[in-house]
């Protein structure tokens, strides 16, 4: 990946959690987020928007879609122009758009397909559609030269983040691996203290996050979060 490559982050809509899911007494809106990636090869898309639930789905999260065609064309895009799909897994808030892409690749984690297929995750329609056309994986792949898929656990057995070697450094989308980047950076510092020589109890954290530290990110960015994680060393403002 070189100097080509660029970032552009779509906004898909918003939804509420209800407050039995914030693990606090009030609601919360979260923003979903799509990104596009442009890479010599082709455009990446990573994410793409919230699908039509069922009656208790809608009512469970209110959610507000912006379609995948007006922020695909607000970015000067069409549907045609993506090359490649990436979903971070496969909850109707993620592949909503998917079936708009049917005969494109997408890109997702064996489990997470199986676990999709077995019913009662998310909404089928969105899993299988006229001209689906899945390419999976099993563990990580560097899928284009600079593009690589990780497999982060977590959220779901197969949620997965790209990660995108630019000139500029590393960016990681890194989907619902957390839900908000201030979690990413306590986890991130709490795996520091942990090879600094920290003595327990220290917050639990998955094992992945040394896999994600090993490319040395500069910005790592999230599906329902604006904002974006950059090392406390960074001082480009």
């Amino acid at each position: 990946m070189g100097k080509n490559s660029a970032v552009r982050r779509l906004d898909l809509g918003y939804f509420i959690r209800p407050a039995s899911e914030t693990g606090g007494p009030h609601p919360r809106v979260e923003s979903v987020l799509g990104y596009l990636v442009q890479h010599n090869r082709g455009l990446i898309l990573f994410d793409t928007g919230i699908g039509l639930g069922d009656v208790e789905t809608e009512a469970h999260y209110r959610p507000r879609r912006r379609g995948l065609q007006e922020a695909l064309s607000a970015a000067g895009v069409s549907l045609t122009d993506i090359s490649l799909v990436v979903n971070c897994h496969l909850h109707f808030d993620h592949c909503g758009g998917n079936p708009l892409l049917g005969g494109k690749p997408i890109l997702v984690q064996e489990v997470e397909l199986a676990t999709a297929r077995r019913g009662n995750y998310t909404i089928d329609e969105l899993v299988d559609f006229p001209g689906v056309t899945y390419e999976e994986l099993a563990g990580e792949m560097e899928v284009w030269p600079g593009v690589w898929i990780i497999p982060t656990p977590g959220h779901t057995p197969g949620h997965q983040s790209l990660v995108l070697r630019q000139s500029d450094g590393t960016v990681i989308l890194a989907g619902q691996a957390h839900d908000f980047a201030s979690h990413f950076a306590s986890d991130h510092l709490a795996r520091q203290a942990a090879l600094n020589g920290a003595e327990p109890p220290l917050p639990d954290r998955a094992p992945w996050l040394g896999r994600l530290a090993d490319f040395d990110p500069r910005r790592v960015l999230f599906a329902h979060d604006c904002s974006i994680w950059e090392p406390a060393h960074s001082n480009d403002y």
